[in-house]
């Protein structure tokens, strides 16, 4: 699944960052690496961007770039 897929309060491991250039290296920078767990805060009020919680830090991004990171269910 697709971590723009989940829901408010849903925990995900990441297992695949993709994108290219510039986006996928911004993403890895900010902590978004194969095997973190992410926490999915909340949603803007029009749904985008997202705030999620990555290493105990609060990070904002756009659902489109969200649709480029693969993550497995955490339970």
């Amino acid at each position: 699944m697709q971590l723009s897929d989940l829901r408010e309060s849903q925990k995900a491991r990441v297992v695949r960052v993709g994108g290219n250039g510039a986006l996928r290296r911004r993403i890895l920078e900010m902590g978004i690496v194969r095997g973190t767990d992410v926490y999915v805060e909340k949603y803007a009020p029009l749904k985008d961007p997202m705030e999620l919680i990555v290493k105990g830090y609060h990070i904002s991004l756009r659902v489109e770039e969200a649709a480029q990171i693969t993550v497995e269910d955490v339970r």
